[in-house]
């Protein structure tokens, strides 16, 4: 097997692409493409300076690795989920990286908070991924504005973005169906951009470029993603993949050209009318935004279960 592009032996096949190449040539083949999406999309310009948001994981250490080799102005940004060992682990690739390729790195540690995800899931009662997604959104929009940034960048891969697209076509959920797009701009004066340079790139792709690229990753998924729909999603798309490569980047190309506009709400109905949260001061529908009507969930559930332990006091 030779390499498409140059006809040296080639280390990678990628069937969806019809394509082989040796090394030098997939990681150019893969910084293209991420810069192609970027360009094509608007996402950012050379003066913008962008968070991204790395977990630890393959992805979005690729984007990273990619986005600071083209001499974009980066700022990694953590968010430690106090899960055990898996939660240290995914903060040290993220300390490792940044400091070996002298990038800039902000970690922000929920349990310092009295914030741990698994605190969180045992006094709800809410699903684990549904307390993580809030969460993660409130302190991606805090910390760029914090840190001085124009744009919010995610590792979401074309796999993430196809199991996404399944299941809320699957349940027909109108409104994360408008807004499942690589941008989405912002709502709010606080709020930034938010870009997934990597939505039509695999996640075979990007752990061939992380495994080329020497990153050091967590390669383990989170303990909570065991029994998600996501992955039972995913498990569908990978059968009609080997059967019929490309399927999933038709699936989500095709959706984001041709169905996307069915679900946009009208120019009118498209900006955020919401005032102030009372907790945080980021901006909010109610009193309070989701964030801190979670917090105080928490608060409020951990008081009770304490005064419900409590020994009673006797004179």
């Amino acid at each position: 097997m030779k390499c498409t592009r140059c006809k040296e032996p080639a280390e990678v096949k990628l069937r969806a692409h019809n394509s082989a190449f040796c090394r030098a040539c997939f990681l150019f083949f893969f910084e293209r493409r991420v810069a192609r999406a970027i360009d094509h999309e608007k996402m950012f310009v050379r003066s913008s300076r962008i968070l991204v948001a790395v977990s630890g994981g393959k992805d979005s250490l690729a984007l990273w690795d990619v986005l600071a080799s083209e001499g974009y102005q980066t700022v990694g940004f953590h968010l430690a989920l106090g899960i055990g060992g898996y939660s240290q682990r995914s903060r040290e690739r993220c300390e490792s990286f940044a400091e070996k390729h002298g990038l800039e790195l902000s970690v922000h540690a929920l349990a310092d908070e009295g914030l741990a995800i698994p605190e969180i899931v045992s006094a709800t009662r809410r699903p684990a991924c549904s307390a993580c997604g809030t969460i993660k959104r409130h302190y991606f929009d805090a910390a760029a504005l914090e840190l001085g940034c124009d744009v919010i960048a995610t590792g979401h891969n074309l796999d993430d973005e196809a199991a996404r697209l399944l299941g809320n076509v699957l349940h027909w959920q109108t409104e994360y169906l408008a807004r499942q797009k690589p941008v989405i701009q912002p709502r709010h004066e606080k709020f930034v951009r938010k870009v997934k340079p990597l939505y039509l790139t695999s996640e075979f792709e990007t752990a061939t470029y992380a495994f080329m690229k020497r990153i050091d990753y967590v390669v383990e998924e989170c303990p909570n993603a065991v029994g998600a729909s996501q992955l039972d999603y995913k498990a569908v798309l990978d059968r009609l993949e080997n059967t019929s490569p490309g399927t999933k980047a038709g699936f989500v190309r095709d959706f984001m050209v041709r169905g996307s506009r069915a679900f946009e709400a009208p120019a009118t109905e498209r900006a955020d009318t919401g005032g102030t949260c009372a907790g945080c001061g980021m901006p909010a529908f109610g009193t309070l935004c989701s964030f801190c009507s979670l917090r105080a969930e928490v608060d409020r559930k951990l008081a009770l279960r304490t005064r419900s332990v409590s020994p009673a006091v006797t004179e």
